[in-house]
């Protein structure tokens, strides 16, 4: 049978109203029963209601993070990296999936709220009014990749602009000039940014160049997407020089429908990917990619978290770009060229 706060109290020889004050922190009760309280809540093994709060603070310890997805290495490596930070804390996790949908990121957050000390969001759906729809102002929450402007939290976001334009930049130098892009979804704020630094990086450095048909294909950055697409570019009558993927899990797939075919990359088709996932250098041939330091931003992600829950007073809210790295490989064909992993001549 649960412990309840009347046992506590009945333990602890004080009134109800005395052990939630305690518990609660308020500077209302005495040290000497604010002791009592802690050791027949900790001799009873009682946990607060108010989502496992500590014993002697009004924190829960426990930090919230609502993802679009928890599959694929992408999220599997953010995850990582939020918890590796979170356990050097004595810190732990709730973690939710809004399966890209506005209405379950919604729920999920509401959730959350009054369980955990403060909140990590990846959602294309959040901006300014979603937040203050469905969160008090008072709880902490760091962004990660969202479109959100004028919003009052800090936010963490890759260069996936720069990202891009690095990579097109890459396979032109290498030689390539008909490229098409796997684009991801439409209503995905990377995957936008990703498309965007695509197409004026091709427009700058190949400017009146024809583009090829179909210019862009697009996915939802699962390997299937990428799959398809690369059926649908072995059925070419005339092959694209390369293929940049907006994420390397589509670059996967990609190569795997290339390799049905019957083609063989790089030789007859140069492939690049986006994020630099593990899996990327153990497929052959192993894929040029763009690096983020996946692991490292849901780190950063919730030591900037931390600092705001410890700092509520003044605390001034962050904006962090997170500067992504090109990784060159064998799949681009710059390996026969002597360009080495770091991309460097």
């Amino acid at each position: 049978m649960a412990v309840t706060i009347k046992d506590v109290a009945r333990a602890a020889n004080v009134s109800v109203a005395s052990v939630s004050r305690a518990l609660n922190g308020s500077d209302t009760v005495t040290d000497e029963t604010r002791e009592l309280v802690l050791a027949a809540a900790r001799s009873l093994r009682y946990i607060p209601h108010s989502g496992a709060r500590s014993l002697s603070t009004s924190r829960t310890q426990t930090i919230g993070v609502v993802l679009p997805d928890l599959h694929g290495e992408f999220f599997s490596e953010l995850i990582r990296g939020i918890d590796m930070a979170a356990h050097r804390r004595g810190l732990h996790l709730l973690v939710s999936s809004s399966h890209g949908d506005a209405g379950e990121a919604a729920r999920a957050m509401r959730a959350m709220s009054g369980r955990v000390d403060g909140l990590i969001v990846m959602s294309p759906h959040v901006d300014a009014g979603f937040l203050a729809d469905n969160l008090a102002d008072s709880l902490p929450i760091v962004l990660v990749n969202t479109r959100a402007t004028g919003h009052d939290c800090s936010a963490l976001a890759v260069d996936n602009h720069g990202g891009a334009a690095d990579m097109v930049q890459h396979l032109v130098e290498m030689g390539h000039r008909s490229i098409v892009m796997i684009a991801g979804p439409a209503d995905n704020f990377d995957a936008e940014e990703r498309l965007r630094g695509f197409r004026e990086t091709m427009a700058r450095l190949l400017p009146g160049a024809p583009p090829f048909e179909p210019e862009v294909l697009r996915g939802d950055f699962g390997e299937e997407s990428g799959y398809r697409a690369g059926q649908q570019l072995r059925a070419l009558k005339r092959l694209p020089d390369a293929v940049f993927a907006a994420n390397d899990m589509m670059a996967i797939g990609c190569l795997f429908a290339l390799g049905e075919g019957g083609l063989v990359v790089p030789r007859d088709i140069a492939l690049a990917g986006f994020d630099d996932v593990p899996t990327a250098r153990f497929v052959t041939p192993p894929l040029t990619t763009v690096r983020v330091r996946i692991t490292e931003m849901g780190s950063r992600a919730l030591e900037c978290l931390a600092f705001e829950i410890e700092n509520p007073q003044g605390t001034k809210k962050t904006v962090q770009v997170v500067q992504t790295e090109l990784v060159v490989r064998r799949s681009c064909g710059a390996h026969a060229q002597g360009v080495t992993e770091n991309g460097k001549r």
